[in-house]
């Protein structure tokens, strides 16, 4: 064997609050996060988004330190995978390359030429596939590939998705464990598994598979856990008009207040470190939510960080990965795995579903159209004096 590297993938996130702004810039132009009709559309809106939006984010930062941990945090999962793969008898480099911020995945590519490491795994930290998060990831990296001969004398493997590693689950379970052990009546506690959200519109039209992976590894963590809880599984961080995978979390908190619940242990369960989700979203916000709806003991398990039992997890299924046939990126980048941004369709005069469908495309970019000008002060409503 040669030179052995690993390469992580996450989001990324500001580190600081002047980078806010420039990180929802590059994430709003991924057409993995918000798909149009007209590629020449995304650069414009992805710069309304992250200039209307900037304040705000920037505010919720502000509460959690002014600041993104995800990039400390994943550096740290990067030693401790480096450690416990050295101890596996495994002389790798782990690399981190990020999508949206510093150090961008190109930055990790260019860091592995330059080490001339010639077998690399790449893993990406969601424990789900999903077009928006490994996907969008892959997609950049196969892109590289093929942009790159040198890049292609690399032998790679990937690593899709490992939400029923048992590793992983038994390490979320024993958080869960601890966290409830900490209420007077742990059995009487209601486990509430909140992941990432996505557009439904992924699942039943471009055939992610998140959903499926999410709601498998809820029930199999709850196996593993092995305990008398209720649990619900819901949704959050939804973004937009279109409809999101529903329960909404701020909806069935309420929800679960009202049936009288009164002891709430949120889990995590979409993000392995924590970030502005974990620490601003569920920690503040959803907080505020369930107390008001008269929910009294909230508490919230801790994102796995380099938690040992995870971080073994990810050592085997790198030494697996090494062990068994190479899954290129060509493979994981099947049709079915891809966004279809508007597939074909037969068009029918009438009041039919593919007409509705264009209409609020029209209507969308109508709106989207109206807004720039709104911001720009320039435009067709300007010049004859609408505006």
């Amino acid at each position: 064997m040669g030179r052995f590297g690993v390469l992580l993938l996450n989001l990324g996130g500001p580190d600081q609050l002047e980078d806010v702004r420039p990180f929802l810039f590059n994430l709003f132009s991924d057409p993995e996060i918000i798909r149009l009709p007209f590629p020449w559309l995304q650069k414009p809106l992805a710069w309304f988004i992250s200039t209307s939006r900037a304040r705000k984010s920037q505010e919720n930062y502000k509460q959690i330190g002014g600041g993104s941990p995800l990039r400390r945090i994943t550096e740290e999962q990067a030693q401790a995978l480096q450690e416990a793969l050295k101890h596996k008898g495994h002389d790798a480099q782990v690399y981190v390359g990020m999508r949206y911020w510093y150090p961008f995945t190109e930055e990790a590519i260019a860091r592995i030429k330059r080490d001339g490491v010639d077998q690399l795994v790449i893993l990406p930290l969601y424990p789900q596939f999903s077009i928006s998060t490994s996907g969008s990831s892959f997609r950049l990296l196969d892109d590289l590939w093929k942009e790159d001969p040198a890049l292609q004398k690399v032998e790679h493997t990937v690593i899709p998705s490992w939400y029923d590693s048992p590793g992983y689950l038994q390490a979320m379970a024993q958080l869960i464990a601890q966290e409830l052990d900490q209420f007077p009546n742990p059995d009487a506690v209601h486990i509430f598994f909140s992941a990432h959200g996505v557009p439904v519109s992924y699942v039943e039209e471009a055939g992610d598979p998140y959903q499926q992976e999410i709601e498998a590894c809820t029930a199999l963590i709850m196996q593993t856990l092995n305990r008398p809880n209720a649990h619900t599984l819901a949704y959050q961080s939804r973004v937009g008009p279109v409809e999101w995978l529903q329960p909404y979390t701020e909806d069935a908190i309420a929800e679960l207040a009202a049936q009288g619940v009164e002891n709430l242990l949120v889990v995590p369960i979409s993000f392995v470190s924590e970030h502005i989700e974990t620490l601003q979203e569920i920690d503040i916000e959803y907080r505020e939510i369930a107390e008001q709806a008269g929910i009294h003991h909230f508490q919230r398990v801790p994102a796995l960080n380099t938690h040992p039992v995870f971080i073994e997890d990810l050592a085997n299924m790198v030494v697996n990965a090494l062990n068994n046939p190479p899954v290129g990126l060509s493979t994981v980048m099947r049709p079915q795995k891809q966004v279809k941004i508007y597939p074909p369709e037969r068009w029918e005069w009438g009041l039919t579903t593919t007409a509705e469908v264009w209409n609020g495309r029209l209507a969308m970019l109508g709106f989207i159209a109206l807004i720039i000008e709104l911001i720009s002060g320039h435009g067709p409503l300007h010049f004859v004096g609408l505006l």
